[in-house]
């Protein structure tokens, strides 16, 4: 963040409609996404605890939150209204009825990659996956991934339920709302983890203000001086969201018209509005808005907030031929950055307080807020299956099975890069009363390493209970075209 100390306004050169203004100060937060950047000017007029609400919408109960990305690659927030409820009993009283069998409740539903591979490449002869292949059978969450040597079974196990898509197009089960595991979503992360493919891609995204634009910023705070008054507010938020500009969406190790992409874009951003109050979260996180004292924050830091992977979560069987996948999944950590007055970034060894303990709170609260705000369920999802893909070709379980991916690893005969790739991003810009510093927090993304999951050094020892969840399950009445059961 940028801060200035009211002791230095007279090194600054103010605008002149500034001079005359009463002592006041405003608290401004600039936010690009990922991106928060902060400065202070002077107050001489005791202001007052508070806030504005800037341009930001706190996201209602009756709304379906969410983004879009247009045809030119601009992601923009956008919420769906069912006041009364009523599309959505609808379409959950259509999926009830069309489901069958599989909309039934399981504590663990069995999925064979091997026999879902052959399925979609027969199903791809005669019109496209099916419903329960497309949403691999209501999985909700990855449990278990087993290996059965006798049948060549590699097996993917965890909890699933019927399931309905929401007016906002995202699809959760009936009845806890976790979204569903895609098969698009997989095929994304067998292709990254591909067998005889690279062991240690990093799987990425990141949403950037250009150097360009915080020069521009620096410049722009420059120009109006630090002494402000009620009213200006206005001027310092369209003067940051005009400055900074566009920001940089970068995706790496998935191609970014994917739908994976797009739940690591949107689950980043809406992490970011949470942190500086322009979207209010389902659960008790503090956000950085709240936490931040501008007197422990260096006067040019930059926070960097982005997702990562509990890496250390994996109980691997000793035989290695199962795996449990333990806890939450996800952590968000944090490091400051500095800003030159030509928009260079460099990392500093030193964590703010508050950004700290708003990372540790979010981490803290993310089981919880997978269940309540679908986005970062499917973040969990995602990198679930980004590791169960790394483990099996860790393993080198392809070729255990004598299996290749099939129609899932090749994009001209299952397309999953089908959406208009994110590439900018507009400035979303706060407003509000706190201390004597105009603080807009920069920087951030998601960065999966899943083969450091399942790594020797980061994996757990087996107590027993891995090895005998994977005995219990029976695969040798089977029907050979059955790739799920329970």
């Amino acid at each position: 963040m940028f801060l200035f100390d009211p002791s230095e306004v007279a090194m600054l050169r103010a605008s002149s409609w500034l001079a005359s203004l009463r002592h006041w100060l405003a608290c401004v937060l600039a936010m690009s996404s990922m991106a928060l950047a902060s400065t202070a000017f002077a107050q001489t007029d005791g202001g007052t605890g508070g806030g504005t609400g800037g341009t930001g919408n706190t996201i209602g109960a009756s709304e379906f939150a969410g983004v879009a990305v247009d045809a030119e690659g601009v992601l923009q927030r956008r919420a769906v209204n069912d006041p009364t409820g009523q599309l959505m009993r609808t379409r959950l009283e259509q999926a009830e009825a069309t489901l069958g069998d599989v909309a039934k409740s399981s504590e663990l539903r069995k999925v064979s990659l091997t026999r879902l591979i052959a399925a979609v490449g027969q199903a791809l002869e005669n019109g496209g996956p099916d419903e329960e292949m497309r949403h691999l059978a209501g999985l909700t969450r990855i449990r278990y991934v087993f290996y059965y040597p006798e049948t060549k079974d590699i097996v993917l196990a965890g909890p699933a339920e019927g399931w309905v898509e929401t007016p906002d197009g995202r699809v959760v089960g009936f009845e806890t709302g976790r979204p569903v595991m895609l098969l698009e979503d997989l095929a994304a992360a067998l292709r990254t983890f591909a067998p005889g493919g690279k062991k240690n891609p990093l799987v990425y995204c990141s949403i950037d203000p250009t150097p360009e634009g915080l020069a521009r910023m620096q410049q722009f705070l420059s120009q109006i001086g630090r002494q402000i008054g009620p009213g200006d507010e206005q001027f310092i938020v369209d003067g940051l969201r005009e400055s900074l500009g566009l920001q940089t969406i970068t995706v790496g190790g998935v191609p970014a018209s994917t739908h994976f992409a797009q739940v690591m874009v949107e689950a980043d951003y809406r992490m970011k509005l949470i942190g500086i109050g322009l979207e209010q979260p389902p659960v008790n996180i503090l956000s950085f808005v709240a936490l931040a004292n501008p007197a422990q924050i260096a006067r040019n830091a930059l926070q960097r907030w982005y997702f990562v992977p509990d890496y250390k979560r994996i109980k691997v069987a000793a035989d290695g031929l199962a795996a449990e996948f333990v806890g939450p999944g996800v952590k968000l950590v944090g490091e400051d950055e500095v800003v030159s007055e030509h928009g260079g970034r460099q990392s500093v060894a030193v964590q703010s307080p508050a950004s700290r303990k708003f990372t540790q709170s979010f981490t803290k609260m993310y089981g919880e807020l997978a269940e309540r705000a679908p986005v970062y369920g499917q973040l969990r999802n995602c990198i679930d299956l980004l590791v169960a893909a790394a483990f099996i070709q860790q393993h080198d379980w392809y070729a255990a099975a004598g299996i290749d991916l099939g129609a899932l690893g090749d994009e001209q005969a299952y397309s999953i890069e089908t959406y208009n790739a994110p590439k900018q991003v507009a400035t979303a810009v706060n407003s509000m009363w706190k201390g004597r510093r105009l603080m807009t927090p920069v920087g951030g993304g998601v960065e999966i390493r899943a083969s450091k999951a399942v790594a020797a050094e980061n994996t757990l020892a087996d107590d027993g209970s891995v090895a005998e969840a994977r005995a219990g399950i029976d695969l040798k009445s089977l029907p050979a075209d059955r790739w799920w059961w329970d």
